[in-house]
């Protein structure tokens, strides 16, 4: 296994100064799952001993303590460090009390056995241990389970998430993000437990909501929270779609659209993905029957003011709002081949902002997908991005030359007038054979050569070169999205 040598020098250090010392937690869970499973490398090491922290301070001279758990912030000799490994936590064997908070324990106590460290963790796949030999201490089935692809609590699962509430989510977490199933004492005790959440910071569950969106298995992740009954304490507005029909244009009701959409959406950006969740959340408050048909009149706008209440409550930053907002408020953009115009294009990406241009495709997509429809980028859509790529890029004109009119005219001593224009498409058509001229030195040289020529002819081979370049330019945009 590939353990960093800079993590196997802290373990034979401490083991030299006479303690136990394991690696302990994701980084061995994750060290398993590439020898087993071949899913990831760890990237944070964490190490258990039963060294007081005095101890560890006296192995490690520049080691900082500044917290009351027992955990020892190690520094990577600088020469050895890399981008993902500067420190590594070394924290002492410890037993907790009781959580009054749901949070931190009352009472922390530093212990001399290995056994009662691991008790006190979350899940089974958490609470292994690997000392530098490569020796794996498993005392509640953990590598059972990892094979078995099961999150599973350690010891009485109410005891675990009544320490603390949050490991409710985190459960759901580590089943997104590694594709496993929730073991059913596990979840039945979340289901249970599930209103204690209300008692954990919205920006703990802002941030494991984060990495459910940002796993391999979002959508997934999102029906756990709703199976569990934790999402009516975390997005109340989701549950209200739970059951509500649909016009002729969707096979599913609002929430199982929601959710589908999510499942679609291939681009894996969390914020991308939440407005997949969430771009239709206002359809039951808009809902009407107008004539015996169902409507959803505004439910973008409506929803767009929904959602940036939603992440405001979950503490995201306002970047990431805006972002997600602007996405929910224009999903329901209109685009017909034939009908809109450039001018009419740009007034999209003026309202939408470039950067997110190709966010509110991959939101369009899965939208159309969510709704059961087999077609996952129609033409239109492929078309829209060609008129998109299309009016970003600029034109072929006179603009593309080092040297404009004005300067042009006062180089020349010409005045203003059709002859300007002239050699300014000469001088245009011969850059584009040949762009290394289009130098303001150059420029100036053959402009005053062009000055003394009869310029008809030459304008006209211009006129055509130039939309020549146009039309080619055009052409090869289509094909880089397959329309005509």
């Amino acid at each position: 296994m590939q353990i960093p040598e800079q993590v196997q020098n802290i373990l034979q250090k401490l083991s030299a100064a006479g303690f136990e010392a394991y690696l302990v937690g994701g980084c061995v869970r994750d060290l398993l799952l590439v020898t087993d499973i071949k899913v990831k490398i760890p990237k944070d090491w964490d190490i258990t001993t039963n060294a007081l922290p005095a101890d560890i301070i006296k192995v490690f001279s520049d080691a900082k303590y500044e917290n009351g758990f027992g955990t020892v912030i190690v520094k990577i000799p600088e020469a050895e460090r890399t981008d993902n490994l500067k420190y590594v936590e070394v924290t002492t064997y410890r037993s907790e009390g009781v959580y009054s908070d749901n949070r931190h324990p009352d009472e922390v106590k530093f212990e001399k056995k290995l056994e009662k460290d691991l008790e006190r963790r979350d899940f089974t796949i958490n609470a292994m241990a690997m000392d530098g030999e490569q020796k794996l201490v498993d005392l509640f089935g953990g590598r059972k389970d990892l094979t078995k692809k099961i999150i599973r609590a350690v010891g009485e699962p109410t005891d675990r998430f009544k320490e603390d509430a949050l490991r409710m989510m985190r459960a759901i977490r580590f089943a997104a993000q590694l594709d496993f199933k929730l073991e059913p004492k596990t979840q039945r005790a979340i289901s249970k437990l599930a209103g204690a959440i209300k008692f954990v910071s919205k920006e703990r569950i802002h941030d494991e909501l984060v990495k459910i969106l940002s796993s391999s298995q979002p959508s997934e992740g999102i029906m756990l929270l709703h199976e569990t009954k934790l999402l009516q304490y975390i997005i109340p507005e989701l549950e209200s779609c739970v059951g509500v029909a649909q016009n002729k244009h969707h096979t599913y009701t609002v929430f199982k659209h929601l959710i589908e959409s999510l499942r679609y959406t291939k681009n894996d950006s969390y914020q991308v993905r939440i407005a997949s969740l969430l771009h239709d959340i206002a359809k039951p408050v808009v809902k009407k029957i107008v004539q015996g048909e169902i409507t959803f009149y505004n439910h973008d706008y409506v929803g767009a003011k929904m959602t940036v209440k939603i992440m405001r409550r979950l503490k995201f930053s306002v970047k990431d709002i805006e972002r997600v907002s602007t996405l929910v408020r224009n999903h329901m953009f209109y685009y017909n081949v034939g009908e809109v115009t450039s001018a009419s294009v740009r007034r999209l990406i003026r309202k939408v902002g470039k950067d997110n241009l190709q966010d509110l495709i991959d939101l369009r997509v899965a939208d159309r997908l969510g709704s059961g429809t087999p077609k996952a980028m129609p033409y239109k859509l492929r078309h829209l991005q060609y008129m998109m790529e299309k009016v970003q890029n600029d034109p072929v004109s006179v603009k593309m030359l080092k040297l404009n009119g004005d300067e042009l005219m006062l180089l020349l001593k010409v005045k203003p007038g059709p002859k300007i224009g002239a050699i300014l498409d000469v001088l245009l058509a011969e850059v584009i054979d040949n762009p290394h001229l289009n130098t303001k030195e150059q420029l100036v040289k053959r402009g005053q050569e062009l000055n003394k020529l009869d310029l008809q002819v030459l304008r006209d081979s211009a006129k055509e070169k130039i939309k020549q370049k146009i039309t080619q330019d055009d052409q090869n945009i289509k094909k880089n999205f397959y329309v005509k």
